[in-house]
């Protein structure tokens, strides 16, 4: 078996000593070096985490397979805390016009759906775009990498959990979506630095999402604490934001969006 079919699923029933192998012919397929193989708790069961140097930058292991994606809305309740802020934000105007939370995240999540992906490297932190969006891929292509597709994006941030955040379903509304908070701080299963600052803006192969938080937009709007936070969501792909990247007023302004680049596996 091939390194980039390997299934999250079989990744999970390796022992130790199996992960590791799997890491050193991962990390010499794209001469780095492991730097990382330790466990953690997912899902009621335990994940490998696996941490590759090349050229100064970490790359994590994102297994993959069949996966599922999206989320959820009907199978979903907010909490009344989370009703009753967004309530608020309606009541000052936003939420592009539904009363209701659930009619909201339809239009701004993306729907659950499966999808096969292959296991690749994913750069552990983002990095600031140096060139515009429409030439991000030839910069990084130049480099042996490439930019991350939208499914792709949202496998590596969410690791199969299926909640709104990829902590949970739930947010800190008394704290702010940026800045150093613990939760957004934390690595992800994956050993990811993702989703992680309302102000962040990351680009995939999608030209009609952008991911991991929405420029500031809701924050600096006033728009409420709980609209802040869901720009974090995993399946969060802030339609509109895309629409300001791609377009003639976000063109200039490249450097204050990001990307996650991957190193593809044989």
């Amino acid at each position: 078996m091939s390194l980039a079919d390997l299934t999250l699923d079989r990744w999970r029933s390796l022992d130790p000593a199996a992960a590791g192998r799997l890491a050193h012919e991962a990390a010499a397929q794209v001469g780095g070096r492991v730097v990382l193989l330790d466990a953690v708790g997912h899902l009621g069961g335990t994940l490998h985490r696996v941490r590759i140097e090349r050229e100064g930058r970490e790359f994590a292991l994102v297994p993959g397979g069949t996966v599922r994606l999206g989320f959820d809305v009907d199978a979903w309740e907010p909490t009344p805390a989370q009703a009753a802020d967004y309530a608020a934000s309606v009541e000052e105007g936003y939420g592009y016009g539904h009363e209701d939370l659930k009619a909201y995240l339809a239009d701004v999540l993306s729907p659950p759906r499966t999808a096969t992906l292959a296991t690749v490297l994913v750069a552990v932190e983002d990095e600031a775009l140096t060139e515009s969006a429409a030439d991000v891929p030839a910069a990084l292509a130049a480099r042996g990498l490439r930019i991350p597709g939208a499914d792709e994006w949202e496998h590596a941030c969410g690791a199969g959990a299926g909640t709104l955040f990829r902590w949970g379903n739930e947010c800190p509304l008394d704290e702010p979506s940026y800045g150093n908070g613990r939760v957004r701080h934390e690595p992800n299963a994956f050993g990811l630095h993702i989703a992680y600052d309302s102000y962040g803006t990351e680009l995939s192969a999608d030209p009609t999402a952008v991911h991991g938080g929405d420029g500031g937009e809701a924050v600096c709007g006033g728009y409420g604490d709980l609209l802040a936070w869901l720009p974090l969501a995993t399946a969060n792909r802030n339609p509109s934001m895309a629409d300001f990247v791609y377009g003639p007023d976000g063109e200039g302004m490249y450097e204050e969006f990001s990307t996650r680049p991957v190193l593809s596996l044989r």
